[in-house]
């Protein structure tokens, strides 16, 4: 499996205050991220977008950008329905 770094920000305006705000945790969104099942592009802002169960079983979109081949800056993260 791959390593990446993430770029976790503290702080009210921080990735990681705007990912509590839709119920998920770094850990959450790490384990989503290295787990995904689809990834595509934002229709709203051009980036990249992962698709993974998080270790609770819930589906989240996170929307990311690539800071280097390695480092990962999670935009956001949120909940979407399941589409079987």
């Amino acid at each position: 499996m791959p390593w990446f770094d993430y770029l976790w920000l503290e702080g009210k305006d921080g990735n990681i205050a705007h990912i509590a705000e839709h119920g998920l945790t770094a850990d959450d969104v790490e384990y989503a991220f290295e787990h995904y099942l689809s990834e595509r592009m934002s229709e709203s802002s051009g980036r990249p977008m992962r698709f993974g169960f998080t270790p609770d079983g819930r589906y989240v979109a996170v929307v990311f950008e690539w800071l280097d081949s390695v480092t990962v800056y999670p935009v956001t993260a949120y909940e979407v329905e399941v589409w079987l």
